[in-house]
């Protein structure tokens, strides 16, 4: 059996705001562990095949789906972990995960072949991943033999904040698999008591399993104006270095829906015994607010969870995350407090979902807070800004061993490099010279130029800006090696 792994990169950054940003959302975070979400998605199969040699199954490279926005994080993540993409492809708008899955499934077909997808969301945990791989391997042995599968998450407590799965009559007299009965939408709190009570409710996980064909049909079947969308897109795409650039105009025609309504639920509600639900006990979380990281995560004798530079007394049962200053809290009870070098947020933890009306409020008022972080990331380092005026800008710059800023010029603005680590390559107005530690170079207004690091440490740079405009688009490019056009 060939096994296709699909990680579905989307989200927009809003639920663990202030860490997770529009530019920067919650799966290239590193929440429960040392890797981020993203990286553990990928590396959350590792080992089915020794585990379970009798059922022959082969792991592929994954294919990932990913904001176009998103691309050059994707790349660097799985580069971290010695990683190899079957495919990165970008979307170039927002659709939802069933056209993510379509164009993964054609993708996957491509070749003729017809491997089992295991759809799985980047920014999920699973703190028992062998316990995951055994349902991996049972559900794709189903899914091989023509059923759709979908994981079921055994509830611990009655969460409105999950859809839910009815599961029906066992398959078969010993088998792990169930009858999906359908699909229900996230209940009010005395419902989802009683789906609990009853045990015969699962939560939803957003895990699918089947082959590629099968999938491909089901889209054609219940949304064919998705199938076609993704076909269009799909057949004008091209290579742009590790990636694949959809037809960006046929791919905005393309509706936005969910796997779960575009096509489980009709599925589930039209073919009896087609659909199976596995129920999955392996310490899985969506970490879906503040809330959800403070149950996952490891707590202090008093109920705390303590990150970064953090001083508590007399406090109980709080999330404290501190990222560029010292926090402090004294005799507080339940509360999250995250500290980032540019926003802080302090909220209820009974209340964490509440924190969709602060990202409303910004993208409202058009604030770069519910977008980027201080320090923005590039696919050659990253900058952040260290203070600014009228006509001067100053930026901290991080530039990657064997990196390069693209070969460009500004119209508006001056700039003086001071190399505080590393050694700099400039090249100002064709003359190309080394930059040492202490030392400076001026680089005039409208001279080409480019800044490398030709080093095996990061080179790093304070970068002052003069002129009368000093907007990140003020940029006009000769050469660029990761094939921009207006981005810095």
């Amino acid at each position: 059996m060939r096994l296709q792994p699909v990680i579905l990169s989307g989200g927009s950054g809003t639920r663990l705001w202030p860490l997770s940003r529009e530019t920067y959302p919650k799966q290239f975070l590193a929440l429960a562990s040392l890797q981020t979400m993203l990286q553990e998605t990928a590396a959350r199969l590792d080992g089915l095949a020794a585990e379970h040699p009798q059922h022959g199954i082969a792991v592929a490279d994954p294919i990932l789906v990913c904001n176009e926005a998103h691309r050059f994080l994707v790349a660097e993540q799985l580069l971290e972990i010695e990683r190899r993409a079957g495919a990165i492809i970008l979307e170039p708008v927002r659709r939802n995960t069933a056209p993510a899955l379509t164009l993964a499934a054609l993708a996957a077909t491509r070749d003729g072949d017809d491997p089992v997808l295991i759809a799985m969301p980047a920014d999920h945990v699973i703190s028992e991943p062998a316990a995951f791989r055994q349902r991996v391997a049972e559900g794709g042995m189903l899914a091989s033999a023509g059923a759709v599968i979908t994981f079921g998450i055994l509830p611990s407590g009655p969460e409105t904040g999950f859809g839910y799965i009815l599961k029906g009559a066992p398959m078969g007299s010993d088998g792990p698999a169930f009858v999906l009965e359908r699909f229900v939408e996230k209940p009010s709190q005395d419902t989802a008591v009683g789906y609990v009570a009853s045990g015969a409710y699962l939560w939803n996980s957003g895990i699918f399993v089947l082959t590629a064909r099968r999938w491909l049909e089901l889209i054609e079947r219940y949304r064919p104006d998705i199938a076609l969308a993704c076909q269009r897109a799909m057949a004008g795409a091209r290579a742009d270095l590790d990636f694949c650039r959809l037809d960006a105009e046929a791919f905005r025609t393309c509706p936005s829906d969910s796997i779960d309504y575009a096509v489980m639920e009709p599925l589930s509600a039209q073919a009896a015994g087609d659909v199976l639900v596995l129920p999955l006990d392996a310490g899985w979380s969506d970490v879906g607010g503040w809330s959800a990281l403070w149950e996952l995560s490891e707590r202090d004798i008093l109920g705390n969870v303590i990150r970064g530079d953090v001083f508590v007394h007399e406090a109980r049962d709080n999330l404290i995350h501190a990222q560029g200053r010292m926090v402090a809290a004294v005799a507080v009870d339940n509360l999250i407090v995250i500290e980032t070098p540019d926003a802080v947020l302090v909220a209820d933890k009974r209340r964490s979902q509440d924190v969709k009306a602060v990202t409303g409020y910004l993208k409202g008022e058009r604030r770069q807070e519910a977008e980027t972080h201080r320090k923005v990331h590039r696919p050659w380092g990253s900058y952040e800004p260290v203070d600014a005026g009228e006509r001067h800008q100053v930026k901290r710059l991080t530039v990657k061993p064997g990196a390069s800023l693209s070969l460009q010029m500004h119209h508006h603005r001056a700039e003086h490099w001071i190399v505080v680590r590393g050694t700099a390559r400039v090249t100002c107005d064709g003359t190309v010279f080394l930059v040492a530690e202490n030392q400076s170079t001026y680089i005039p207004l409208g001279k080409p130029h480019r800044l490398e690091n030709p080093g095996y440490i990061p080179l790093e740079l304070i970068e002052v800006q003069s002129g009368s405009y000093l907007g990140e688009d003020d940029i006009v490019r000769f050469e660029d090696r990761y094939n921009r056009n207006a981005e810095a």
